[in-house]
């Protein structure tokens, strides 16, 4: 996979984000009226998360969705949680950084983690094959050398 390719995949997860983003929002906006809070978060993410999951395979990553893949795509958001909570303590009680900003830090600075678990999820076999790619491309530069 090309570096541009590489940036195309990031380019097109930043921007699933953001509708995910909207789209757990708007779900829960709609609900909101009918339901407690909590239930209506809880259905609303529910929702997003399966839209996350059908957008990152089809357009992100451009594969073929599976049940296995499915299964384990949840796990990208509580690897998601678990580094920006980790980021926003750390953030706010070390570094002292203002509690409105700090969320926001906490998540750009997991967004390469979730990026790199959901591409080991949805495309299988990518880490290797990049890693596979980078080592011919030191073998072709050493040998021309």
């Amino acid at each position: 996979m090309t570096r541009k390719e590489q940036l195309g995949q990031v380019f097109r997860f930043a921007l699933v984000g953001g509708v995910n983003t909207g789209t757990f929002f708007g779900i829960y906006l709609l609900l909101h009226p009918w339901m407690p809070y909590f239930a209506a978060y809880s259905l609303a993410f529910v929702l997003a998360m399966v839209g996350s999951f059908f957008m990152n395979t089809y357009f992100t990553y451009r594969t073929r969705p599976t049940w296995k893949k499915f299964l384990l795509f949840p796990l990208t958001n509580v690897t998601n949680y678990v580094i920006q909570s980790a980021g926003l303590y750390a953030l706010v009680t070390w570094a002292g950084m203002d509690t409105r900003i700090a969320p926001l830090v906490a998540a750009v600075v997991a967004i390469p983690f979730t990026f790199l678990l959901s591409r080991k999820i949805l495309v299988p076999g990518a880490a290797r094959a990049a890693g596979e790619e980078e080592r011919q491309g030191r073998t072709r530069t050493s040998s021309t050398v």
